[in-house]
Formats: structure tokens, sequence, C-alpha cells
């Protein structure tokens, strides 16, 4: 089965360093998408969500803060990881990065080899960051199945079946089954056992 790759969103407003990231990532064998400032990246994003984006902050149109800002705003694309790529290398510039939600910060002129290797970082902690939510969300489902177990359930006197929230009635094992991950395997009680097979004398060996 042919895994799917990562892709990542390059904003720049400089043609050459598009250029040059776009050739060195399709050899890191990622699918690379370059566009040249925020409001556009803006767009991309909507239509295909990345899976990383590289953000440049001085540009025109829209700058790498405001850009930033939005994406970590909007409940779709909050989690998408933002590494800044900039000249500015200020302590002050770096922590308002910081401020506005991006996961790392790199100075150019950049050295590909560290480019890459801050990308593969966040990647792998974003997929964790996903496999922990996606059990988190089999948790809350399987506890929420505990819950339609609480509580007073409607039982028949006489056969003993269950009526569910639709008004059926259905067999003990049958109820629990549809609402949890048990499993039944059938025994028979000893008392069951004397009124079925009254005849029947386990074996003393």
């Amino acid at each position: 089965m042919e895994t799917k790759k990562e892709t990542i969103l390059v904003v720049d407003d400089t043609p050459s360093n598009l250029s040059v990231l776009f050739a060195f990532l399709e050899r890191a064998d990622y699918e690379v998408l370059v566009v040249g400032n925020g409001q556009a990246a803006l767009e991309s994003v909507k239509r295909r969500p990345p899976d990383l984006i590289l953000l440049d902050i001085m540009m025109p149109v829209m700058d790498g803060y405001e850009t930033c800002d939005r994406l970590k705003a909007d409940p779709v694309t909050k989690d998408i990881p933002v590494i800044f790529m900039t000249a500015l290398n200020d302590v002050v510039d770096e922590v308002k990065g910081f401020a506005q939600g991006a996961v790392d910060y790199i100075t150019k002129p950049v050295r590909m080899e560290r480019v890459l290797a801050r990308i593969k970082t966040h990647l792998a902690l974003r997929r964790l960051q996903q496999e922990l939510q996606q059990k988190n969300a089999q948790l809350e489902e399987a506890l929420a199945n505990v819950k339609t177990l609480s509580g007073y359930l409607p039982i028949c006197a006489n056969c003993k079946k269950i009526r569910d929230d639709e008004g059926y009635w259905q067999q003990v094992e049958v109820y629990v089954r549809s609402r949890t991950d048990v499993q039944f395997s059938h025994g028979i009680c000893p008392d069951c056992m004397t009124l079925l097979y009254p005849d029947f004398r386990p074996s003393s060996k």
C-alpha cells in the first residue's frame, strides 16, 4: 500500500527562495505547495490544508504574523504546525513569532539540512498529537457507551429481555454487545443444569 506524502506549504514573496525550497523538499519526498503572500496562503489552506507551513514574515499584502494569527484563530487550521523562516533575527521578533502560535523560528539565510530536521520533528509531533486526539475520541465514545448502561433498564420479569431506547425488546447479551465491546461465551450454571438435565451426574474422575 502506497504511503500518502505529507504536504508542506511554503509562503515567501521571493521567487528564488520558493524555487530552492520547492526543489529541496520535493527531493526529500514531500508534496510541496508554494504561494507568495499571506492572503494567498490562507486561500490555499482553505482549498487544501497542508500538514505543515513554512512562513516568511516580511511580505506584501499580509505579513507572516497576521497570517499565523488568522490560521490559529480558525478551528479548522489552528493545529497546523507553522515554522517561521525570516531574515528578522532580533529576539523580540522571535518571541513575537512564538506568541503568534508558531512551533519554530528559523532565521535566514537557512541551512536546508536544518530546515529538514525541524520539519521532520514537528511533523512527527503532529502525528503523535493526532493519534492522541483519536485515542481520546475513542475513550470518550467508550465512556458514552458505558453511560448508556447506567441507571434503570426496563427488563421483562419473565424472559429477562431488555427494552431498548426505541421500544424493541432484545436479549440481554444482544443489548449489551451493541453498546460495549463485551463479548459473551455461553455455558450453563449448576441450577439450570439440574433443571434441564435432571439425570445428568458429573463424573467423579
